[in-house]
């Protein structure tokens, strides 16, 4: 059985899956493509299968775009009852990269929950490139992690392998808050693709410092 369960193999699910690793988390990967779910389990010696296999972990990680994500979690229903959802999508339209895909009032953390009613969505990873999660740090400064959720049991475990994992883990509350994480997060975006920026290029990191 797997610590970890990650849907997806993107460069997020990279970098999750090494991240784990060096918090010594057994690893599972789930995927369309049973071949590219092995090729990454290979890197983490971790266990593989196709999405729809059952996820062994007690935290699924939903690496995929949100509304892949809706997909994965609509399909599994009650079979992810009990467990740790971590979802890091972010509802952005990517045509014009101007405006979330959710209703306002809303986000796409809550939008999930709602489908899994019988497991705890914990939003984590959305405010974190992928490019960075190697180093794990940005200009000699740790990750952030921005981290909410509604269930104090499921936020504590996703904060507690963040820490496992080397990056440093902040609670902003209650899963409502995915909203401002998620809007400001389409603004961070913004500046990796702004010609004013030339050295933003997915390479930046959100810091909170005391």
């Amino acid at each position: 059985m797997a610590d970890i369960t990650i849907i997806g193999t993107g460069n997020m699910a990279s970098g999750i899956a090494a991240r784990a690793a060096i918090a010594g988390k057994s690893v599972q990967i789930l995927s369309r493509d049973a071949s590219s779910s092995a090729a990454l389990a290979a890197t983490v010696n971790g266990t593989s299968g196709t999405t729809g296999s059952p996820a062994e972990g007690s935290i699924v990680v939903l690496a995929t775009p949100f509304g892949a994500a809706k997909e994965v979690l609509s399909s599994y229903g009650s079979a992810l009852d009990g467990k740790t959802i971590v979802d890091i999508t972010n509802p952005v339209n990517f045509e014009t990269f101007d405006s979330l895909t959710v209703p306002a009032g809303s986000s796409a953390a809550e939008e999930l929950q709602a489908l899994v009613p019988g497991a705890s969505v914990v939003k984590a990873f959305n405010t974190v490139f992928a490019a960075t999660l190697a180093a794990g740090e940005v200009s000699g400064q740790t990750l952030d992690v921005l981290v909410a959720g509604d269930d104090a049991t499921a936020a504590s475990a996703v904060v507690d392998f963040i820490k496992d994992a080397g990056l440093r883990p902040v609670n902003v509350g209650p899963l409502r808050r995915a909203r401002e994480l998620e809007a400001f997060q389409l603004l961070v975006m913004t500046l990796q693709i702004s010609d004013a920026h030339p050295n933003y290029n997915w390479n930046s990191a959100v810091k909170l410092l005391p």
